[in-house]
């Protein structure tokens, strides 16, 4: 593999994605399905409209994602924030297809597609601030999942990294010299 800035980029992007892809996995297995449903509030959404709303978008835009607009006219982006009562097996199923379609199309692209134009709601981007915008939306969207699945387990919630209190002892085991750069969720 090249060292290019351009695959160097694809290759680290890809990297944190999968990252909190993971985080995701790892919240939801702590979850029962009746707290995929749960909302905070009538303004807030619940795990499963996330997920609705993430499997949509994915689809929408990674799918012929440098010859199609990303905003599909199939999809129906007002739905994906409706109620809906899918089992837990249905959302991971969701959870699965968009992330698969969305990773397929970023391990597909090579270096000179980064400098391409694709479009988003008729938008001209080229395809790394397409890139960047899904590295800003999608963990973002994974953050919520987190805070409501911590706080929907509250003393049993099992810390996605480093348990409150054990940063010193993390730190002298994996050789941290930078505190600052070791993961916190």
């Amino acid at each position: 593999m090249s060292n290019s800035v351009g695959t160097v980029f694809l290759s680290s992007a890809i990297k944190r994605l999968r990252y909190y892809k993971l985080l995701g996995e790892r919240t939801f297995e702590q979850l029962e399905e009746k707290d995929f449903l749960y909302q905070p509030n009538a303004a807030s959404n619940s795990i499963a409209m996330i997920i609705q709303h993430l499997h949509g978008n994915m689809l929408s835009r990674w799918t012929n994602f440098l010859t199609e607009d990303g905003e599909k006219d199939w999809r129906k982006r007002d739905e994906e924030f409706g109620v809906i009562q899918y089992s837990k097996v249905q959302l991971l199923d969701k959870w699965e297809k968009g992330w698969a379609c969305f990773l397929d199309t970023l391990e597909s692209l090579t270096e000179a597609d980064l400098l391409k134009t694709i479009t988003i709601r008729q938008e001209p981007l080229i395809v790394i601030d397409a890139i960047n915008r899904q590295l800003a939306h999608y963990p973002y969207h994974v953050g919520q999942i987190v805070y409501i699945g911590r706080m929907l387990k509250d003393q049993s919630w099992k810390s996605l990294s480093i348990e409150p209190g054990k940063s010193a002892e993390y730190n002298a085991s994996e050789g941290i010299k930078d505190p600052a750069n070791a993961p916190r969720i």
